[in-house]
Order: structure tokens, then sequence, then C-alpha cells
């Protein structure tokens, strides 16, 4: 059996299933208006040697995050730090329905139920108290960081990382710790906003491996958004609120309507968000197209189709601008860094803004924004909110936060974090840019 499917992932006993020996994926659902496939497997000795795309890329972005298939998941939050993250998170509202829907089941079949944030870090870890001591060992428990960055794939961190219910059994695991154990989890959404609060997990033994499972915790999550739903205050109407942050298609919600925006459309919209006076044709042209050579008609006929989307009443011209009030995520984080809210900005950044997009005005606001909260976390110093930074999709090679971070880190925790920064430095110091992310979190 090879395992020589991903260049130095770590060896196993076991390789992860073939896509083809995964059994029935669970039904696609749809989400903003475009089918999302689940991914599930079944209890069965693989018959490949090459694992599913969903855990060969896992494992890749495992091996990109220098995780050691050999280690343990690290303890960040202490007591009381676990305790206030637990009553300010907004899943607390939602933690009845879960222990409702879940609690039983957990217990009866010897299982977890599990609830992260969205950087990965567990903050309730419930079920058999058998199952929790062997599941201690490992240390899956609350105040413990299961990102995909830091701990390797596992199905909480992945679900976060490819945000879609994901499903890992035994030997898809990236650390050998972790291979006894079978674990499914769905991503957690803020039913108004769409931005990841993070995943609910279910983790036992091989008694999982079942598309069930996958599916079962998928409901959960939609309940879950459901009574977040219903706790949240009704939006007000005429209010327009748009998500633009860590997605590369915006999404924005209006008169009733949850509307998954094309690429151009968001960069319209986020223009106009942030523009709120209006913009005149020709501004809008240059602050939309990089290519000179495309004309005012071009963009004429994609305003036309966005207020056919949208509504005559939405989307006004003479300037070009956006009627009512605009909710906008990157506003949002861009008020609470204008008011000193360090942290509350840290946890509303789902992202870069709108990060494929390559229109002038967007990548202005987006490296503004993102210059502005990088730097506050620097200034700042906090270890939790610069290993949020860290571990991140959009900062896992950023060397000054790595710095500030080896700074900022208990003696106790520094190790893995110096091996990070090390092994940038080196990177850097050759030359190297196979795995540097361009742009402006990646500098020296």
């Amino acid at each position: 059996m090879s395992d020589a499917w991903v260049a130095g992932a770590p060896r196993t006993g076991r390789t992860p299933r073939a896509d083809g020996e995964a059994g029935r994926s669970a039904p696609a659902r749809v989400r903003g208006g475009e089918p999302v496939r689940e991914e599930s497997v079944r209890d069965e000795e693989p018959r490949a040697h090459r694992p599913r795309p969903l855990v060969a890329e896992s494992w890749r972005r495992s091996v990109r995050a220098r995780v050691s298939p050999d280690g343990a998941a690290r303890v960040e939050l202490d007591e009381d730090e676990l305790a206030a993250s637990r009553e300010a998170h907004p899943l607390a509202g939602a933690m009845p329905v879960i222990r409702e829907l879940m609690g039983a089941y957990a217990t009866d079949g010897e299982h977890l139920l599990a609830v992260c944030d969205a950087a990965g870090r567990m903050l309730w870890v419930e079920g058999h108290p058998g199952t929790l001591r062997e599941a201690g060992r490992m240390n899956f428990v609350a105040g413990a960081r299961w990102s995909e960055a830091a701990a390797g794939t596992n199905a909480p961190g992945t679900a976060l990382a490819v945000d879609r219910p994901v499903q890992v059994v035994a030997a898809e695991h990236f650390r050998r710790p972790v291979r006894a154990w079978t674990c499914a989890a769905a991503p957690v959404h803020d039913p108004r906003s769409g931005r990841v609060l993070g995943a609910v997990d279910i983790t036992g033994g091989k008694g999982l491996a079942h598309p069930h499972s996958l599916g079962f915790v998928q409901a959960v999550a939609r309940a879950a958004e459901s009574q977040l739903a219903l706790l949240g205050p009704a939006p007000e109407p005429g209010r327009l609120r748009l998500s633009a942050l860590g997605r590369d298609e915006a999404v924005l919600s209006v008169g009733g309507r949850r509307l998954r925006l094309s690429r151009r459309h968001s960069e319209i919209l986020v223009v106009l968000a942030h523009r709120p006076e209006g913009v005149g044709g020709d501004a809008l042209l240059t602050l939309l197209y990089a290519d000179e050579s495309v004309t005012p008609v071009t963009l004429r006929a994609e305003l036309s189709r966005l207020r056919a989307l949208l509504g005559p009443d939405v989307l006004g011209s003479r300037p070009y601008r956006l009627a009512g009030v605009v909710d906008a995520d990157f506003a949002t984080v861009d008020r609470r860094l204008a008011s000193g809210a360090v942290a509350a900005a840290a946890g509303e950044y789902a992202g870069p803004l709108l990060p494929a997009s390559a229109a002038p005005g967007v990548v202005r606001l987006r490296e503004r924004l993102a210059d502005r909260l990088r730097a506050a976390l620097v200034d700042r110093g906090d270890p939790g909110l610069l290993a949020d930074w860290a571990y991140s999709a959009w900062g896992e090679d950023d060397v000054v936060v790595w710095r500030a971070l080896c700074e900022a880190v208990p003696a106790t925790r520094l190790p893995p974090v110096r091996a990070r920064l090390d092994a940038l430095e080196a990177e850097l110091s050759a030359g190297a840019t196979g795995l540097q992310r361009p742009g402006p979190h990646t500098r020296a």
C-alpha cells in the first residue's frame, strides 16, 4: 500500500479511502443557489491506494502547515478564558438545541459531541464519560485548538477549512494518535451574515463510519442555525446586509431574500457599499476594471443585470449608489478597529475581502483593511488573537505575525511556534516561494 501520494506526509498503516470506495455520498444540498456536495465514507476496507480528493488536499495543507504527525493538539484556553469564550460566543444560544439533538445519542453510543469556534478551538466537548477520558489523552478537550492548520486533517478542522460537512474515518486523519477515531462535522453559519461561526462535531469509534453520521451532524448544524435565527433581532425593513469577507462571491440579504452574487456583481456592491454617496460612471469603471480597454457599455450592461436582480429600488443611478442603509461586514471590521475594539474586529474578520478579485478598488480596500487589522494585532500582542491570525488560511505564511506570536506566547507553547517561524524564515532566505502565497500578508 503506497503512501507516496502526498509528498512529506506521514506513513500510515492504512491509506485513506479512494473516492470510489466512499460509498454513496449524502444528497447534495443547495446553499446560496449552488449545490454543495457532502463528503461521506463507509466503514469498509479500501480497495484502492488513492485517497479521496478532499482528504488528499487536506493532507497537503497539513504538510504545508508543518503539522507533526505524532503531535497533540494544544490546549490554548484555561478555565477562565474558556468560560469567557463560551459566554461571549454566538453558538452558546444554540447549545440547548445541540444538546437535545445530540446529547443522548452521544452518551448512549459512547460518542462525544463537540462544538468549536471559527478558529477551531473546542468550546464544548461532552458525552460518554469513558470516551471523554480516552479523548483527553489526545487533547480532544474543551480549550484545545483542532483547526486543520494546527491539528491536521480532522472533521471539525477540515469542515471549517472547506466550509462544508466532512467525515473523516480512521487512517484518513493526518495525526497517528487520532487514527483510532472517526468523526463527522458540519460548519454552522450566522443565519443573517452567512459567516462561519464554528462547527458541530460527533466523534467516536468506527461505528460512526457511516453516511448517516454525516447527515445527522449536518441536520444538527441546520437546526442550530434555525435557533440562532429565532434568537436574533428581526432585520430592519429596507436594510441591506452584505457579506464579502473570506469569500469570492458576496452574499447580499435584501427584502427577505439572500442572494449569492457573481464575482463582478460582488465587486460592484463592495465598491458602492464603501461609497454610500455614490460613484459616477467613469470613476466606477476605473475602480472595477484594471483593463483600460473595457468600455462604459460593458459596465452599463453589468449594472443593468444587477438592477434586474436586486430590483429597481435598490440600485440607483446618476451617480450609481445603493438605496438605504448597508451593513457590510468589512465596514463593521473597519469601524471596530477605529474604535480600538481589536478583539471584536478580529472576531468579525472572516478572511480577506473578495480574495480572488483583481478590481483596483477592491484590491485597495482589501489590502488596507488587512494591513490595519494585522498591525493592530501585532501592536496588541495578545497571543490568542495573534494565533487566530497565524493559524488561519490567510495568515499561515505571515512572518511578521509569527514573529510577534513568538514573543507573545508562554514558554510552554513556544516550540511549535518557533519551528514554524524558523521554517518560514528559511524559505525567505532561500528565496523559496512554493509554500508562500503572494499578497500583502507575506512580508519580511
